[in-house]
């Protein structure tokens, strides 16, 4: 697909994608992108077949424009009861210090999507305009079906070897996440080397490379930094952080008031708040899980079940150190405001 069938087929009038973000993105977020000429997304990684399905609907009632939804392809949960049993007690006095009981084991919370065949005919029934998959792809037979209900694929990158699996796989639009990004890193194999790649250096790498168009994702949070991308050859700006403090979208507020704050400007990769390399800002969960005398860090989602039941019991005793706040290393230039506004101010720093 060339750049130009690729904008058409979008209706893009500014060349921005709202990241898709997982438990923050929403149906007003998304319509509200989307109606204002970019495009809009719905994370569906961490949602029940009816949660999606009432997202899309909900989405749907809210635009008549394309919207892109996004979906987690990770490998399945290795279970090492050894592992899992150290990580428990070495969170166990975080348990205790908030009254509450530790788990006595962890569970696979999230199915992934390449296991999930009732999500697959969910998706192919529902037809978005647009599919996206991060930590991986389906099997042939699903993008082939994919292509022949006319869906527009895009997949996460964080290589040129990455890339090129993904163009050799017939995915439509790659998205080039450098490490700056906020939220989960897309690496598909965890087990290998990770360059650490810039959204710069990503982007100009795949552009040269490959021949699908690239979006450019990590770090964005103006339209001189986007604007920067697509004079690298991106044909868009993928931007998450920029989007969580407009009203639309459902971060909690703890997390505004983190983003507006000083906090902003410490953000860490790590692997202990679900068990797969993510971009949040510094919190005592991280510390916490980071320290040289902590264990061995469980499967995905396996870590990311004992994160989200220490996080209910902290919140209960008005503690908000334990939870999930994805944020990029751009967030310090965080906006706040609605989210049409916001493209529209994007459009006209782009230009």
């Amino acid at each position: 697909m060339n750049q130009l069938d690729l904008i058409g087929k979008l209706g893009l009038q500014t060349p921005i994608i709202q990241a898709p973000m997982a438990g923050v993105a929403t149906p007003e977020l998304a319509a509200a992108v989307s109606n204002a000429g970019g495009l809009g997304s719905l994370g569906l990684g961490a949602s029940s077949m009816e949660q999606a399905r009432d997202m899309i609907s909900a989405t749907r009632a809210l635009t008549d424009k394309p919207f892109n939804v996004n979906v987690f392809c990770h490998k399945s949960a290795q279970f090492d009861t050894a592992r899992e049993e150290a990580w428990i007690r070495y969170f166990t006095p975080h348990f205790v210090r908030f009254g509450a009981t530790p788990p006595t084991s962890l569970s696979e919370i999230y199915t992934s999507f390449l296991d999930d065949q009732s999500m697959q005919f969910l998706i192919l029934a529902q037809q978005p305009a647009v599919l996206s998959f991060h930590f991986g792809i389906p099997d042939d037979a699903f993008l082939t079906a994919v292509k022949a209900a006319g869906i527009i694929t895009m997949a996460s990158a964080t290589s040129l070897r990455e890339a090129k699996l993904l163009e050799q796989a017939g995915i439509d639009v790659i998205v080039a996440q450098g490490i700056e990004a906020g939220g989960h890193r897309g690496i598909m194999d965890t087990d290998s080397q990770d360059e650490h790649l810039s959204t710069a250096v990503l982007t100009r790498l795949l552009v040269k490379k490959c021949h699908a168009p690239i979006v450019a994702a990590g770090g964005i949070m103006d339209g001189q930094g986007a604007r920067a991308m697509l004079d690298l050859g991106a044909v868009a700006a993928q931007m998450g952080t920029a989007f969580i403090l407009c009203p639309e979208s459902s971060a909690n507020t703890s997390y505004r008031e983190n983003l507006r704050s000083e906090r902003a400007a410490s953000t860490r990769l790590t692997t202990v708040m679900s068990g797969r390399p993510a971009r949040g800002m510094l919190n005592e969960l991280i510390q916490w899980g980071d320290a040289e005398d902590a264990p061995a860090v469980p499967s995905y989602p396996l870590t990311y079940d004992l994160a989200k039941q220490l996080n209910a019991a902290a919140v209960a005793k008005g503690n908000y150190e334990f939870a999930a706040q994805w944020a990029g290393q751009g967030a310090p230039l965080a906006r706040e405001m609605p989210a049409a506004q916001l493209l529209r101010t994007l459009a006209k720093e782009m230009a």
